[in-house]
């Protein structure tokens, strides 16, 4: 778990019980500024870039309001929105707990097509101070309730196919990620505050409008989705269709810049890893602390024509629901986590966790993870069970 210099971690309160941990130290002081995270809350796989801070950008809130006038606001939670009787509102009060969906919609699939192959739970405790990034597995067997907007029945069903079985019928992404947060909410009892949809293929555009990221290749994998044509990438399809030599794109072991379309095609493989989605799920949240800390450190947040375009492409790949908050105060509201404090999760050990009859499930471990985020005593689980945090680069 990584934090900044001036802010001891739960983490050194649990190594070193005489040391204070943040909450204590907030109570005795008030808490330095730092720079702001929100919104570069990436999805991944996640939401992304929509980066700013009243005092990191010039023009705050009213380049807020311009830069950010692009994003499609939708209603994608339905009825698992948090309840004001949850903690739920028009404020950024209390916890805050986001939905974040990855798809890859390229032009000839059409809406009713798609799963959700990155599937993600933000969750920001009531301090506002951290924030933490939960994988599910895209195979985990779910339960999906009866949806009447796509006309589906209900079933037993991976956690992937339910944005697919949701999205029919004309339903489209909204009732892919209705449906989804329904099932979520009915499997770990999270209620969420909002949620945030990303196509992968719009997302290269904003990790090459941030100049690359540094992403660190932790084994050797060769792409199962892009070759290399005349020393220039491109999808499998389209480079066999092109009659020329292939060449395969090999991910090494290392630590090196990465443009968008390198970054987002490590980010994307599973087959050839050791453990296989769970690999996949590290390296997408990887890849979302990479771009984080690259908004952080790269001088965007002091370069209002920078934040534009980097929020521009943002807004291109990307749909959100902040429920009635208004997306700017939002963004603002939510200045107070910094890059270093995303701290990443994992389920099930990191490796397959399997029922009875083969298919994949949560372990106990996982869902007491999950009930401590409903419970907004996230902290303290980590503190107890330090071996569900992920020590990506």
């Amino acid at each position: 778990m990584t934090v900044t210099a001036d802010q001891p971690s739960d983490l050194d309160a649990l190594l070193d019980p005489e040391k204070p941990g943040p909450r204590e130290i907030k109570s005795r002081k008030a808490k330095k500024e730092r720079s702001p995270l929100w919104a570069r809350l990436t999805l991944s796989a996640g939401i992304v870039l929509l980066v700013a801070s009243a005092g990191g950008l010039a023009g705050g809130k009213v380049l807020l309001d311009k830069t950010t006038e692009n994003i499609a606001l939708e209603n994608l939670t339905g009825d698992a929105k948090k309840t004001a009787e949850e903690g739920g509102g028009a404020d950024l009060e209390g916890p805050i707990d986001m939905l974040l969906m990855g798809v890859d919609a390229r032009e000839r699939w059409a809406a009713d097509e798609l799963r959700s192959d990155t599937i993600i739970i933000l969750h920001i405790p009531a301090s506002h101070d951290q924030a933490y990034l939960i994988s599910i597995p895209r195979d985990t067997e779910v339960e999906a309730p009866a949806f009447e907007p796509s006309k589906y029945a209900g079933g037993t069903v991976k956690a992937t196919e339910a944005f697919y079985w949701g999205a029919q019928n004309g339903a489209g992404w909204t009732g892919g990620a209705q449906l989804l947060s329904k099932t979520l909410k009915n499997m770990t009892g999270i209620s969420f505050d909002g949620a945030g949809i990303i196509n992968f293929g719009g997302f290269k555009k904003v990790i090459d409008e941030l100049g690359g990221v540094k992403m660190c290749v932790d084994q050797q994998v060769t792409s199962k989705h892009m070759k290399l044509i005349d020393g220039k990438p491109m999808w499998l399809a389209d480079a066999r269709k092109s009659g020329k030599p292939m060449k395969d794109v090999v991910h090494k072991v290392g630590c090196k810049d990465m443009e968008g379309w390198e970054a987002l095609d490590y980010a994307r493989q599973r087959y050839g890893l050791k453990n296989g989605d769970y690999d996949r799920q590290r390296h997408q949240q990887q890849l979302i602390k990479a771009m984080a800390k690259k908004a952080a450190g790269s001088g965007t947040l002091s370069n209002p024509v920078k934040v534009g375009s980097v929020i521009q492409a943002a807004g291109e790949a990307l749909v959100l629901d902040i429920g009635d908050i208004e997306l700017t105060d939002f963004v603002l509201g939510l200045s107070g986590v910094a890059a270093n404090d995303l701290v990443l999760l994992r389920t099930n050990n990191g490796t397959f966790s399997g029922n009875g009859a083969g298919r994949e499930v949560l372990n106990e471990k996982s869902k007491e993870m999950f009930q401590a985020v409903k419970d907004d005593n996230l902290a303290q689980f980590v503190l107890d069970n330090p071996d569900v945090v992920a020590t990506e680069k």
